[in-house]
Parts: structure tokens; C-alpha cells; sequence
């Protein structure tokens, strides 16, 4: 029999209720059915394929694209009871994890997009009794999307060799084209589709042209107290923001895929330990990190994209107090931006010249920069 949805919750996850659309999702994902869950930033994207893993027999198939999100997720479960484990470049314990699996003994196993393409890893599957397919950061497998990742789009034919298994698709950031795609690319119909609202309101948007970055920066740090975080353009950036940064009295560490694993790991422990640690971090901090109280997110350079830049900007406030998020860009931005076109796909290349359109649009205009992002994921402030 099948267990309680609402039992499960507050069991296993300490939770009394469900937020938002996760039930909807959840009972959809419970009753078989092949699902879309655009949610954003903060929404509790995870519970939605965690706690089916643990309610039905077998095991839930996670594909995620980073393996330093990964394993901040894998220790998430763990830390709920969950028997989860990964199968990546850096796991000693492959050989275990299998036998595992075929036991019957794990309720999520996390993969890489690569890794789950390959037809050994189909042949492990089909020793193995599985519950779901869950492939989060969805909109990587949309050329339209914002991250597109090649390797995504080689995951149809896994889930197609497992009719009987549901897929859940989850991401924060799709504007409608993205999403269409991503129900095309995985074999998800029109109303398996589920959008939950975009609007962050106890986030305060601010845009303003680099005028004096790192005095800029300052001003910021006196001005907002609490943890935050400040994305640079370059690993170098990082490490020199930081530096001079912490000479104002503020603790501020960097984070990038540069440094030694310890220190990264460490800088990490510290940001999550701390009431007002500042990590200047390339853009790939923050994905999976369970940090609730961060109260600003400072862009330094031009974010990749609006969808982006709102993923990005929404790791602040994420307990629902009020937070800040501040862009501050420079027309260098857009120039080198341009350039990179020329380094793309051609059949790419339409979607880069969109996504720079629309963060000129987002900069530039004098009107309320929340409107401006509802109305680009398709909703009306």
C-alpha cells in the first residue's frame, strides 16, 4: 500500500505542509503521469521526486549536471534518512552502489546527463526496479535554454526503454519557447505542465551601471547586513574582490572550480556556519547550497541571461525575508557578450542574439525591473 504523501512529509521531512505546487506535482509523479515542474529558486524543487523515491518501491533516478551539486544533494538526503548515493567521475564506491541498486537497497541514485546516456548504465537499469527518471536543471536539454548541455539531449532514448517508469522534469528558469522544447525533448505532453508563480516579492531589485566596482561593492556590504553572496566574472576576479573586500572589516571568502577541493569545501562550511559571511564565487556557487537566510546577491558583470540572472538573484530570501538583488553592468559587458556569438553553434546562434536583446531590455529600461521579469517568463505583474 501506498504510504501517505502528508505522512511522509512530516516523518521524514519535518515538514507540516506542502508549499506552493510541490502536492500537485507529487500527486501527478504518484499517479505514473510524465511531468514539467517550473518552479523557482527556493520552491522545494527536490521534495517533489525525494518524496515519491521514498513513498513507492524502487529506486528514483536523479540526473543532475553538476557533481558539486550532486553531492551537496546526495548529503541532504542522507541527512533525512534517505539511502541515496552517485555514480560520478570522483565516487571510489561504484562497485557497491551498483550492488545496491540491483539489492534493491537505494531509494535515489544521482547521475551526470553522460553517465546516464550510456548504454552500461542502461544495462544496470534493467537489473534494477526503478520508480521515477527525475532530470533537474531541465532546461539544459532546450538549445533555447540558457545552459544547454548536448548530453541532455541523448536522455530520451533511457527514458524511452522504460515506458512503465514516469519522468519528472524540474527547472526554475523557462520562458515559454524553453518550455515547450523541454516537453518536446523528453516526451512530456502539454498537461503534464506545471508552472508555479515567478513573482519573488520579498526580493527588492536593483539595477545600476559599474561606476567605481569595488567601491560599489563596499557601499553595498555597509549597507546590507547578513550572509550574501557576490558573483565575478573570472575565478581571478573572485579571489581579487575577496581580498579587498575583507580589508573593509567584513568576513568575505571565494569560491571557484580553481581552488584546492579543501579550501573550497571549507570556504563552503564557513558560508553556511556564519550570520554574515560575503563569498565572492563564480556563478556555479550556490546551485544546491541549502542556505535560506542569504539576504543579498550582487551581480557584478552581466549575468548569461535573464533566466540566469533570476535563478541566480533568487538564492537571497529564500526564508521569505526581505532580501536584495543588485546588478550592476557596464556597456564592456554587452560588447564582449556579442563577440562570444560568433563562438557558438550557428543554429544556436539566434537564441544568443534573444537572450543579450532581453538583458538590454532589463538594464535599460526605466520601469519596474520585477514587471519586466514576470512579463519574460510569460506573466502579467
Amino acid at each position: 500500500m501506498l504510504a501517505d504523501p502528508a505522512a511522509l512529509l512530516r516523518s521524514v521531512f519535518g515538514f507540516e505542509a506542502f508549499r506552493g505546487v510541490q502536492n500537485q506535482v507529487i500527486d501527478r509523479v504518484l499517479a505514473g503521469r510524465p511531468t514539467l515542474a517550473v518552479m523557482p529558486t527556493g520552491a522545494g524543487k527536490s521534495l517533489c521526486y525525494q518524496l515519491p523515491a521514498v513513498a513507492l518501491p524502487g529506486c528514483c533516478v536523479v540526473v543532475s549536471p553538476l557533481i558539486a551539486l550532486m553531492h551537496d544533494q546526495l548529503r541532504a538526503a542522507r541527512a533525512l534518512g534517505i539511502r541515496a548515493a552517485s555514480l560520478t567521475s570522483v565516487d571510489a564506491d561504484w562497485r557497491e552502489t551498483q550492488d545496491r541498486l540491483v539489492a534493491g537497497e537505494l531509494d535515489l541514485l544521482y547521475v551526470a546527463p553522460e553517465r546516464a546516456s550510456g548504454e552500461g548504465f542502461r544495462s544496470l537499469l534493467e537489473r534494477s526496479r526503478l520508480n521515477l527518471f527525475a532530470i533537474d536543471e531541465a532546461h539544459c536539454v532546450s538549445e533555447w535554454g540558457h545552459d544547454f548541455r548536448p548530453d541532455y539531449r541523448l536522455l530520451r532514448p533511457l527514458l524511452d526503454a522504460f515506458p512503465d517508469v514516469p519522468r519528472l522534469a524540474l527547472t526554475a528558469t523557462a520562458d515559454a519557447h524553453t518550455r515547450d522544447d523541454i516537453l518536446t525533448q523528453l516526451g512530456i505532453p502539454g498537461d503534464g505542465l506545471i508552472i508555479s508563480g515567478f513573482d519573488r516579492p520579498n526580493i527588492r531589485y536593483l539595477v545600476q551601471p559599474r561606476d567605481g566596482l569595488r567601491r560599489q561593492l563596499a557601499d553595498v556590504l555597509a549597507a546590507e547586513a547578513g550572509p550574501g553572496i557576490i558573483y565575478a566574472p573570472t575565478r581571478a576576479a573572485t579571489e581579487q574582490l575577496a581580498e579587498a573586500l575583507s580589508a573593509k572589516g567584513r568576513p568575505v571568502l571565494p569560491y571557484h572550480a580553481g581552488l584546492p577541493p579543501e579550501v573550497r569545501a571549507a570556504n563552503q562550511a564557513a558560508f553556511l556556519a556564519s550570520e554574515e559571511m560575503v563569498m565572492v564565487a563564480t556563478v556555479a556557487f550556490g546551485m544546491g547550497i541549502d542556505k535560506p537566510d542569504v539576504r543579498f546577491v550582487v551581480h557584478a558583470g552581466l549575468p548569461k541571461s535573464i533566466e540566469s540572472y533570476y535563478q541566480e538573484s533568487g538564492r537571497a530570501g529564500r526564508d521569505g525575508d526581505p532580501a536584495t538583488a543588485t546588478l550592476l553592468w557596464g556597456a564592456e559587458d554587452f560588447m564582449r557578450a556579442r563577440q562570444r556569438i560568433a563562438e557558438v553553434e550557428p543554429e544556436r546562434q539566434a537564441g544568443e542574439r534573444v537572450r543579450i536583446t532581453a538583458l538590454g531590455a532589463l538594464v535599460e529600461t526605466a520601469r519596474c525591473r520585477r514587471a519586466v521579469l514576470l512579463r519574460h517568463f510569460g506573466e502579467n505583474p
